[in-house]
């Protein structure tokens, strides 16, 4: 029984330089690959350099919604040149968040689209954040289609997830699922087809309700996330374990490298 973090940001500066103990804190528990995005060009260096130092982790290449703001179109150049380096296994993190109040949605849709060809371009799989803005998402996927990916930490609506499992994307789901409050991702975590789930713990953010307020969440806690989604569907932790392995292998293939 193994189990793979899907989204990670171990490269994020509360963790310091902490980072060997954390991947092998992960590995004691069954934690065995970390997907770690990026979320801007300043940190793609960080993230390729944790993927060559750790074969636990794997590497991904995107601008976040919340950081075009400051990003640039030689940003957009420096991403195909690390995509182009052939190590990525997504091309994230990206999507759109209108969930902030005045962001420019104009520029998030630009960037978006921008980083969709490119994952058309390098026939890559994308992590998806998506906040406030799933059907604007589901027509840029629509209009540029790419191989599918994960819609990170989603918490649309059932019709929302249907359509884009559709399209070939997985949901991802984390510490949300641990909150009693959290009713609709927990429906969603119950009735969801199995095989459109993959698990995340989106450290350090996004932290269960195990942990004590302020503490940051870790790869490591990730199988007692799965825990709540065994508890939720009434199934075994391994068959948990066993499935989002599987889905998460099936949707970006370059992990079984």
């Amino acid at each position: 029984m193994f189990f793979i973090d899907t989204h990670c940001h171990l490269d994020a500066a509360e963790f310091g330089g902490t980072q060997f103990q954390l991947i092998s804190d992960a590995l004691t528990q069954q934690v065995t690959t970390i997907v770690v995005p990026s979320v801007a060009a300043h940190n793609f260096a960080a993230v390729r350099a944790l993927a060559q130092q750790h074969a636990t982790c794997a590497a991904a290449y995107g601008i976040h919604p919340l950081y075009v703001a400051q990003a640039t179109h030689d940003d957009l150049h420096t991403l195909r040149a690390f995509l182009r380096e052939g190590e990525a296994v997504a091309v994230g993190e990206i999507g759109l968040d209108f969930y902030v109040a005045n962001v420019d949605a104009a520029q998030q849709q630009f960037f978006f689209a921008e980083q969709l060809k490119l994952a058309r371009e390098f026939d890559l799989p994308v992590l998806l954040h998506v906040r406030k803005a799933v059907d604007a998402v589901l027509q840029n996927l629509r209009q540029h289609k790419v191989r599918g990916g994960i819609a990170h930490a989603f918490n649309g609506s059932r019709s929302q997830a249907d359509a884009l499992i559709k399209l070939g994307f997985k949901l991802g789901f984390g510490g949300a699922m641990t909150h009693n409050r959290a009713l609709r991702i927990r429906e969603l975590a119950a009735t969801l087809p199995l095989d459109s789930i993959v698990l995340e713990t989106d450290a350090p953010d996004m932290p269960p309700a195990f942990l004590v307020r302020g503490e940051a969440n870790k790869p490591e806690y990730l199988p007692r996330i799965a825990q709540t989604l065994a508890a939720l569907r009434g199934i075994s932790l391994e068959q948990v374990a066993e499935a989002t392995t599987h889905n998460a292998l099936s949707v970006l293939a370059l992990l079984r490298r």
